[in-house]
């Protein structure tokens, strides 16, 4: 059997669940994370650094990649009108709906509808989008993810996107800027990462 990727539709491993304490929108929470996905036992690190480095979302937010849902909760919680979050894989989606619903019974969150990517309707429009993209699918593929949604955000809408200095931010940086999409700028870096905002 080969090993699971967090980019696979529908994880081989078993799905074992457990509940984690995490920091997120400025509350001490517990979400629920599982085997088969990204980043199952915390918030990674490229995650945090984006979170720490970008402005309040704005209006309508896209997450590109949302795994259990860091990133999707955190602009929920800090006054995001809704967020769309997408990811191939399954388990992530379901995951990331149980800790939507499991925050918003305490707190005020934005609702958050979890989806695969084709489930997005395609005139759908966001004003803010934020990622930590999965660099580790291959260039191609990213490029072809981000040429996919980067193209969505709105008139004067941002996108935020955290990579890693080593695993090709700068050369991100100029292809985003090659493709004409708006401007791009290095807004922040952290811990090896760099956070790339493309303006609409």
């Amino acid at each position: 059997m080969t090993e699971d990727h967090y980019f696979t539709a529908q994880p081989a491993s078993a799905d074992e669940r457990r509940l984690i304490p995490v920091a997120l929108g400025g509350l001490d929470l517990e979400v629920e994370t599982a085997t088969g996905i990204f980043s199952p036992g915390h918030v990674d690190l490229g995650t945090r650094v984006l979170l720490a480095q970008v402005p309040e979302p704005r209006g309508r937010v896209l997450d590109i990649g949302c795994g259990w849902g860091p990133i999707a909760l955190d602009a929920a919680l800090r006054g995001a009108d809704d967020v769309t979050a997408i990811d191939v894989n399954e388990r992530a989606l379901d995951l990331l709906r149980r800790n939507a619903d499991r925050i918003g019974r305490h707190h005020a969150l934005a609702p958050v509808a979890a989806m695969r990517p084709e489930e997005v309707p395609a005139e759908a429009t966001f004003d803010t989008i934020w990622s930590n993209p999965p660099i580790r699918i291959g260039k191609a593929a990213l490029h072809e993810l981000l040429a996919t949604w980067l193209p969505r955000l709105a008139p004067g809408g941002e996108a935020f996107l955290v990579v890693q200095r080593n695993l090709g931010a700068d050369s991100l940086a100029r292809w985003l800027a090659d493709q004409g999409w708006g401007t791009v700028d290095k807004v922040g870096s952290s811990k090896g990462f760099r956070v790339l905002r493309v303006t609409a």
